[in-house]
C-alpha cells in the first residue's frame, strides 16, 4: 500500500512519456517502448529516460537523508523482539484449540437441526398423504351415500344395472368425483388406495353412463339445457373428449355411413361432389344446438356457453376421414391422372368449406394439427401423380423433338412442332387440369427443365451442316421425318449446351429451316415473360409472395435462349455470304471476257452481280412476315459485309494483274519499239484494261446502289468503303490515260 501511495518526483514538462506510466501494475517495457517510438524517436527517448533516472537518484538520495535517524536505529529497535514473539506462540496456541472446539460444538448443532428438520418435513409429508388419502375415503363415501340416497328412491344395485343420474344430483356427484380424481392422483401407488380402486371404477361407470344417457336425451330431444348442463358436467370431471368421442360414435359414425357409398359415387356424374355436399350439410343439421351450447361460431348468451368443446374438429371430423379412408379407398388412387386431378380438386375445396363450417381461426388451427387431417392429406400420392404428368408431358414433348423439324399444326403461333410442343407444354403445367398447388415447386422445375431442353435442341440443330436446298421445297423438308434417339428430359439438369460426340454423321439442314428456327426462338422468348403472368395467380395459391425470384429464374432461362442467338446468326450470315460470293467470284471472268476480244465500252454491270443479290432478295422478301425487321436487317449487314469483304479481295486482285499485265506490256512496247494491239484499239478507243477496270467500277456500283435500295447503312461497313476506295480510283485511272 505505501508502494502504491508514494508519489514519482516531477519531472521536466517536456519528457516523452509520462512519469505515472512506471506505476501502473500492469506496467509493460516492450509496450512503453512502442508507445513512445509513435510519437519521439529512440534516441531522445533514451536521453528522457537519463534525465529521469537522474532525478530520481537524487530524490532517493533525499529521501534517506530525511529518514537517516531511522535507518541508523532500526537494528537497535529490533534487538529482544525474538523473545517477545516467543512469548505470544502459547496463548496464540491457546486460543486457536478454543476456536476449534467452539467450531465443532456448532457444526453438531447445525447437524442435529436438519435431522430434525428431515423428520419433521417426513413427517409433513405423510400426514399430506394421509390426509389426502382421508380425503378419497371421504369422496367414495360421499359419492356412495347420494347413490345409496337415488337407490332408495329408485330399488337398484351398483352391480346391476343402475338408474341414471339427472339433475343436481348429477352435478353434486361430478363436484365430488372431480375433488375424488385430483386427491387420487396425488395419492397415487399408496395400498389403500389400491382397496378403494374397485368402488371409485364403478363410481366412475356409473358417472360416464349417466353423463352418456343424459347428452343422449339431450340431443334426441334437442333440449338445450340438458346438453349444457351435461356438458358442464363432462368439463368439471375433465372428460370433454369423452363427450366428443360419443358424439362421434352416436351421431357422425352413422350419418357418415349412410352417406359415403362407393357404388353411389361410381355410378353417378357428380356422384363425389354429391356426396361431400351432404356431409357438409350434417354440421347446420345435426350440430346446431352443440355449437351453441359451445359457443362454435354460432351467436349465443355468453353466460351460458360451454367452453373446451370442438365437435366439429374431435368428432365430425375424424369419422369423416375413416368414412373416406375404409368405405371409398378408390378415391386416393393415382392410377388415372385426370379422374385422380378431379378428385383431389373436388375434395380440397370440400375441405375448405369444412373449414369455413368451424367458424374461428382457432378452431381451424386444431383442425389443420389434428391427426385425422394429416392422415387425409398423406393419402394423395402427389409424388406419383407428378410422376405421371412428367413422363406425360417430357414424353410428348421428346417425341415432337425426335420428329426432326416438322411443321407446327395449323393455327399455332410457331412455325415448327418443336417450339410448338415447347410453349404448349409450359401451359399445360400450369393449367387447370393439371396444376395442383402443393406441386407448384416441381411443375416450376419441370417448366425451367423444358426451356433448358429446348435450348440444347436449338444448339444441336446448330452443329447440321446447312444444305443447299432451295426455299421452294421447304414443305417437304418440314414434313420430312429424320428419326433420332429421344434426349431424357429429366435429366436435362446434366445436359450443356455441347454436343455428345456421335459417330454417325449428322444430318444436314437448310438456310429456311434456320430461319424458321430463328423465327421460333425469338418469338419464345418474346412469350416467356407471358408465362410469369399464368404462374403468378397459381403461386399466391400456396402463399408465395416472391415473384422476383421467379421472374429472374426465368430471365436466366431467357439468356440461355439468348446464348444461341450468336451461333445462328454466324450460321446464317455465313451460308447468305458464301451464297452471294458463289455468283460475285464470277468477276474473275471479266478479264478474259474483254481481253483482245474487241468488244465495247461496258455501260451496264453484269448478270451475276444480280445472280449474287438473290439470296439478300428472298430473304427480305419471302419472310418479311415470318422474321423481325431488325433480325433481318442484321443478317443483311453481316453478310454483305462478309461478302463484300471477300469481293473487295477478289477485284483487288483483279486489278492487281490487270496493272501488272499493262506494265509488262508496255516493257515489251520500249523492247520492240511497237505499238502493241493491246495498248491502246485498232480505232483508238478504250484499251482492254481500262475496259475490264470499267465494268469492275459498274458492278461493284450497282451492287452497292441495289443493297442501298434494301435499306442497309452501308458507311458503316469499312469492307464497303475500301471497295468503294477501289472501283473509284480504278476510274480516276480511266479518266487520267483518256486525257492523255
Amino acid at each position: 500500500m505505501e508502494t502504491r501511495n508514494m508519489s514519482l518526483p516531477r519531472g521536466p514538462e517536456n519528457l516523452c512519456f509520462d512519469k505515472d506510466e512506471f506505476m501502473k501494475p500492469d506496467f509493460d517495457v516492450d509496450h512503453f517502448v512502442s508507445e513512445c517510438r509513435k510519437r519521439v524517436q529512440l534516441e531522445e527517448l533514451r536521453d528522457d529516460l537519463e534525465l529521469y533516472y537522474k532525478l530520481l537518484k537524487t530524490a532517493m538520495i533525499e529521501l534517506i537523508n530525511k529518514d537517516y535517524a531511522d535507518f541508523v536505529n532500526l537494528s537497535t529497535n529490533l534487538v529482544g523482539m525474538d523473545k517477545a514473539l516467543n512469548q505470544l506462540s502459547v496463548p496464540l496456541g491457546q486460543l486457536r484449540e478454543e476456536v476449534m472446539s467452539l467450531k465443532s460444538l456448532v457444526s453438531e448443532g447445525i447437524q442435529a437441526i436438519d435431522e430434525r428438520l428431515s423428520k419433521q418435513e417426513d413427517i409433513r409429508r405423510k400426514k399430506m398423504c394421509v390426509l389426502r388419502l382421508i380425503q378419497v375415503i371421504k369422496s367414495v363415501e360421499k359419492i356412495e351415500k347420494i347413490l345409496q340416497s337415488q337407490n332408495s328412491k329408485e330399488p337398484s344395485s351398483l352391480e346391476g344395472s343402475s338408474p341414471l343420474l339427472t339433475g343436481q344430483v348429477l352435478e353434486r356427484v361430478a363436484t365430488e368425483f372431480n375433488q375424488l380424481q385430483f386427491h387420487a392422483v396425488q395419492s397415487k401407488g399408496m395400498p389403500l388406495l389400491d382397496k378403494l380402486k374397485p368402488r371409485i371404477v364403478g363410481i366412475t361407470a356409473m358417472l360416464q353412463q349417466s353423463l352418456e344417457g343424459l347428452l343422449l336425451e339431450g340431443l334426441q330431444t334437442s333440449n338445450i339445457d340438458i346438453i349444457r348442463h351435461c356438458l358442464r358436467t363432462y368439463a368439471t370431471i375433465d372428460k370433454t373428449r369423452d363427450a366428443e368421442a360419443l358424439v362421434g360414435e352416436v351421431l357422425a359414425k352413422p350419418y357418415v355411413d349412410e352417406v359415403i357409398v362407393e357404388q353411389y359415387v361410381q355410378s353417378h356424374p357428380n356422384g363425389l361432389q354429391t356426396m361431400y355436399n351432404k356431409l357438409l350439410e350434417f354440421v347446420p343439421l345435426h350440430c346446431r344446438l352443440l355449437r351453441e351450447v359451445t359457443g362454435g361460431g354460432i351467436p349465443s348468451e355468453r353466460g351460458n356457453t360451454v367452453p373446451g368443446y370442438d365437435f366439429l374438429v374431435n368428432s365430425v371430423w375424424p369419422e369423416i376421414v375413416r368414412g373416406l379412408e375404409v368405405k371409398l379407398p378408390s378415391l386416393f388412387n393415382p392410377g388415372n391422372p385426370d379422374a385422380f386431378h378431379e378428385k383431389y380438386t373436388i375434395s380440397m375445396d370440400f375441405v375448405r368449406k369444412f373449414e369455413r363450417q368451424c367458424g374461428s381461426q382457432a378452431s381451424v388451427k386444431r383442425l389443420r394439427s389434428h391427426p385425422s387431417y394429416q392422415s387425409f392429406n398423406d393419402k394423395w400420392n402427389l409424388p406419383v401423380y407428378f410422376q405421371i404428368r412428367f413422363r406425360e408431358i417430357a414424353g410428348a414433348l421428346e417425341a415432337a423433338l425426335s420428329e426432326d423439324l416438322k411443321e407446327a399444326p395449323a393455327g399455332s403461333s410457331y412455325h415448327l412442332l418443336a417450339t410448338h410442343m415447347v410453349w404448349t407444354s409450359l401451359q399445360k403445367c400450369w393449367s387447370a387440369q393439371i396444376f395442383l398447388p402443393l406441386l407448384a415447386h416441381r411443375l416450376w422445375k419441370l417448366s425451367l427443365q423444358i426451356v433448358a431442353r429446348y435450348s440444347v435442341f436449338v444448339n444441336e440443330l446448330l452443329l447440321r451442316p446447312i444444305s443447299n436446298e432451295s426455299t421452294k421445297d421447304i414443305k417437304k423438308t418440314l414434313t420430312s421425318n429424320t428419326k433420332e434417339s429421344p434426349l431424357n428430359l429429366g435429366s436435362v439438369e446434366d445436359q450443356g449446351n455441347e454436343s455428345v460426340p456421335n459417330t454417325q454423321p449428322l444430318p444436314s439442314i437448310s438456310t429456311a429451316q434456320l430461319v424458321l428456327v430463328a423465327a421460333d426462338l425469338d418469338h419464345l422468348q418474346e412469350w416467356l415473360p407471358e408465362l410469369l403472368e399464368i404462374i403468378k395467380p397459381k403461386l399466391e395459391t400456396v402463399g408465395f409472395k416472391n415473384i422476383d425470384c421467379i421472374s429472374g429464374a426465368l430471365e436466366d432461362s431467357k439468356d440461355s435462349l439468348l446464348g444461341c442467338w450468336p451461333t445462328l446468326n454466324n450460321k446464317i450470315i455465313l451460308d447468305l455470304s458464301d451464297s452471294c460470293f458463289s455468283c460475285l467470284k464470277s468477276a474473275l471472268e471479266i478479264p478474259r471476257l474483254y481481253r483482245r476480244t474487241n468488244k465495247e465500252v461496258p455501260t451496264k454491270a453484269l448478270p451475276y452481280v444480280n445472280s449474287a443479290l438473290k439470296p439478300f432478295y428472298q430473304l427480305k422478301d419471302e419472310y418479311k412476315d415470318t422474321l423481325k425487321p431488325a433480325i433481318i436487317e442484321q443478317w443483311l449487314e453481316g453478310a454483305f459485309s462478309a461478302s463484300t469483304q471477300r469481293y473487295f479481295e477478289t477485284v483487288s486482285d483483279i486489278l492487281n494483274s490487270v496493272k501488272k499485265m499493262e506494265e509488262s506490256l508496255k516493257r515489251l512496247k520500249q523492247a520492240r519499239k511497237t505499238v502493241t494491239a493491246n495498248s491502246v484499239s485498232p480505232n483508238g478507243g478504250m484499251s482492254d484494261d481500262n475496259k475490264i477496270r470499267l465494268q469492275l467500277a459498274l458492278d461493284v456500283e450497282y451492287f452497292s446502289i441495289q443493297m442501298q435500295k434494301m435499306g442497309l447503312q452501308l458507311n458503316n461497313i469499312e469492307s464497303f468503303s475500301a471497295l468503294s476506295d477501289l472501283v473509284q480510283a480504278a476510274r480516276d485511272q480511266i479518266s487520267a490515260e483518256q486525257t492523255t
